[in-house]
């Protein structure tokens, strides 16, 4: 894991290594101040570790949360495009490889833009699931294992709502990027022991 770390720090990311999802929940939240603007990006971990709860709770910040219910499609377009210029940017990762290298998928891109540019800080939470050998392991890991568990996820979560399941790999994982360095510190990438999201 030293070498995992310091591998990544050597890409550029502030990296920071915890046992347990409690403790990246203490330190992401410590993370997000007061005052701050914040954009999300879709991700299970960011809901695993209570983050995204905390966030929407939170009335000392100003939050872009596409995922409130009952907004419109055109609303919630327009807070994915308002998160990409935050002050921070909450998100997960579909895989990262043991050379520093951030594999992602994304339908709608604004995640993956996001990663790339835009908020002035990203903050990425990732379970050690997540760790792969090599950028073809990672592009592998995010059909086989992150794309598919979206579909799933969210069909299921069409059925709930009574609505017609429309998901597939062609929308869910459309539009791909890895991320090899970015500017010193922008990006803060919490390693957490266990495994979490897909």
């Amino acid at each position: 894991m030293q070498k995992l770390i310091k591998t990544l720090e050597s890409c550029g990311y502030k990296v920071h290594f915890v046992e347990t999802k409690e403790e990246a929940f203490k330190l992401s939240s410590s993370m997000i101040e007061s005052g701050m603007s914040v954009g999300l990006g879709g991700s299970t971990t960011i809901k695993e570790i209570g983050l995204l709860d905390t966030l929407v709770s939170r009335d000392d910040i100003t939050l872009f949360n596409q995922y409130e219910k009952g907004i419109t499609m055109e609303e919630n377009t327009n807070r994915r495009r308002k998160g990409m210029l935050t002050d921070i940017y909450v998100t997960g990762t579909n895989a990262i490889t043991k050379d520093g290298k951030l594999v992602n998928a994304d339908g709608s891109g604004n995640r993956v833009a996001a990663l790339i540019f835009g908020p002035k800080k990203v903050l990425v939470v990732a379970g050690v699931n997540k760790i792969v050998d090599t950028l073809e392991d990672g592009f592998k890991r995010l059909m086989d294992v992150a794309a598919t568990k979206n579909v799933d996820r969210m069909n299921n979560l069409a059925k709930i709502n009574g609505k017609e399941p429309r998901h597939n790999l062609d929308n869910i994982a459309n539009k791909f990027t890895y991320i090899k360095a970015d500017e010193q510190d922008r990006i803060t990438i919490i390693l957490v022991n266990e495994e979490l999201g897909y």
